[in-house]
């Protein structure tokens, strides 16, 4: 439950410290304040380097166009013949123009480590850019597929990537590859309208409430992260009781965000292993979609797609890490050996009828299209899948994203934007002068904080059975709005501990997050003034 009228995944202070936003039960939802404009998680930074490549790449190829043809406002489209020669005199003749170093890095360093024809992948950029064309193929253009299978390679599996090609769609950001995987298995007849599948919570919350449509209409596992480390101290991790749901064949899908929003953690050793197990033996059709947008924020990270690489579609981001939620910018993954199209390939002749005459307009053998390809065309209903596709200037700043994460620049550009988020959870937890696990798979992006949990450890049980029994769980999320005009969300509406609350790490100025800690621990203060009263009365 959220305080009404506020649409807030983050901590979110007023423009002036003395603005005072008063009781959610008392006030009209037309006296609030009006909320500022970063407020749904994503980051106060953004990647400026591989920004000033993309505005150069786009002077060059309105020099390509105007080459072609020019007349008042008018240009032609970019030629391929002889493009990468007139690339080299162009970066030679601005070297004043900003970013043109940083695009001839990306672009050297493309030639450099892929085997591209030079002239076929700079009038890819150059046409892609432009946006005269529809994309071609509709999945991905071909050159940026290899650049972003190349970065998910380094980032998501951690340089390690299996022996099977992974073939990528690139998408409206996470959350359109979000719908459009689930769209497409129940189109597929992968899934079926009150299956079962399972959760790994606490979770971002459209995985909670996309299942609960009467489209789908799924029975919900809940695999929760109930392990603590010590007393008052969740380690936000899976009893092996919990993981072993899994192995039920009833569960046709487990989705996990990895790392976890909001406890920000990436999955264990311990726990990637087990689900391999389960895999490996009483449940080896299991599907899995992994949600991995905070990956690149834990030094090592490896995804489930790269562990389970048959069984897994990858879900990944650019949003968070480059601070480019506007962008719009995401990929579906999946490895081209995969359980989906074996289980379509087994499928009854009546089923795979169904499923050619919804194909049949796009190919002679419809049979013969992969699941990725048919995310594609149901993207756009089939029928306009051949106007299907991510815009290709996106895709272009997808691709300058991933170069620049290849070069030097941008290893030292994640590391920064690393340490800006751990050292902002310091200084929240300094202020609280509350007590979290050690984890060294801790991302940080967010937290989540157990107050219940922080009551036990410090005044023990007694004093956290208090507010239960007496207040609702909104209760610290209510004070703090009406003392402080801060507001943060309950953890329960990540299928979290109902007294927690999630706080984003990313989008305040660092101080910001001493001030939120220490709002916290007066209010946590205030609970305990009040129980010493009320032990003292009785």
């Amino acid at each position: 439950m959220t305080i009404p009228n506020r649409p807030c995944s983050c901590a979110w202070p007023p423009a002036t410290s003395s603005a005072s936003c008063g009781s959610a039960r008392s006030r009209s939802a037309g006296s609030w304040p009006a909320p500022p404009p970063n407020r749904r998680g994503n980051p106060n930074w953004i990647a400026t380097g591989p920004r000033e490549a993309f505005y150069a790449l786009g002077y060059f190829a309105l020099d390509e166009s105007r080459r072609v043809w020019t007349a008042d406002d008018l240009g032609g489209m970019p030629e391929e013949k002889g493009i990468g020669g007139r690339f080299e005199s162009w970066v030679r003749r601005h070297p004043e123009l900003p970013g043109v170093e940083m695009l001839s890095a990306c672009v050297q360093y493309a030639l450099t480590r892929r085997p591209f024809d030079k002239d076929a992948f700079i009038h890819e950029l150059t046409d892609a850019i432009t946006g005269d064309n529809y994309p071609v193929p509709e999945r991905m253009l071909t050159h940026a597929e290899h650049i972003v299978r190349g970065y998910v390679s380094d980032e998501m599996f951690d340089e390690r990537p299996p022996h099977d090609t992974l073939s990528l769609f690139a998408t409206e950001g996470g959350t359109a590859a979000m719908c459009h995987i689930f769209d497409s298995l129940m189109k597929n007849g992968i899934l079926h309208k009150g299956d079962k599948i399972a959760l790994l919570a606490p979770v971002f919350n459209p995985y909670i409430e996309i299942p609960e449509l009467d489209t789908f209409g799924f029975e919900v596992v809940n695999v929760s992260a109930s392990l603590f480390a010590e007393t008052g101290v969740r380690q936000w991790r899976y009893p092996q009781e919990e993981i072993a749901k899994l192995a039920d064949p009833a569960v046709k899908l487990v989705c996990l965000v990895n790392p976890s929003n909001p406890p920000s953690l990436a999955l264990s050793d311990r726990v990637a292993d087990q689900i391999k197990e389960i895999v490996a033996g009483p449940n080896p059709n299991l599907l899995i979609v992994t949600d991995d947008v905070y990956g690149t924020f834990v030094p090592g990270f490896r995804s489930l797609a790269a562990e389970l690489p048959c069984n897994t579609l990858l879900v990944y981001s650019y949003s968070k890490h480059y601070g480019c939620t506007g962008r719009r910018l995401g990929v579906i993954g999946l490895h081209d050996d995969n359980v989906i199209d074996e289980m379509i390939a087994a499928f009854p002749q009546d089923r795979k009828d169904r499923l050619a005459k919804r194909y049949g307009t796009l190919t002679l053998d419809p049979g013969s299209i992969r699941f990725i390809d048919r995310l594609v065309a149901d993207s756009r209903s089939v029928a306009l899948n051949h106007t299907a596709g991510l815009s290709l200037p996106q895709q272009t700043m997808m691709v300058l994203f991933s170069l620049f994460d290849m070069l030097d620049e941008g290893q030292a550009y994640k590391a920064r934007i690393r340490q800006i988020v751990h050292r902002r959870l310091d200084l929240l937890l300094e202020g609280a002068r509350m007590k979290i696990s050690e984890d060294d798979k801790r991302a940080g992006y967010y937290i989540e904080l157990d107050l219940l949990a922080e009551a036990e450890r410090v005044h023990g049980k007694d004093f956290a059975d208090f507010p239960e029994k007496n207040y609702e769980p909104v209760d610290p999320l209510f004070r703090l709005a009406e003392q402080t005009s801060v507001v943060l969300l309950n953890g329960g509406g990540f299928d979290g501990p109902q007294w927690s609350v999630r706080v984003s790490l990313a989008n305040l100025d660092d101080l910001d997050y001493l001030k939120i800690g220490h709002h916290l621990r007066a209010i946590f203060n205030d609970y305990a003034e009040e129980w010493q009263r009320s032990k003292a009365a009785g």
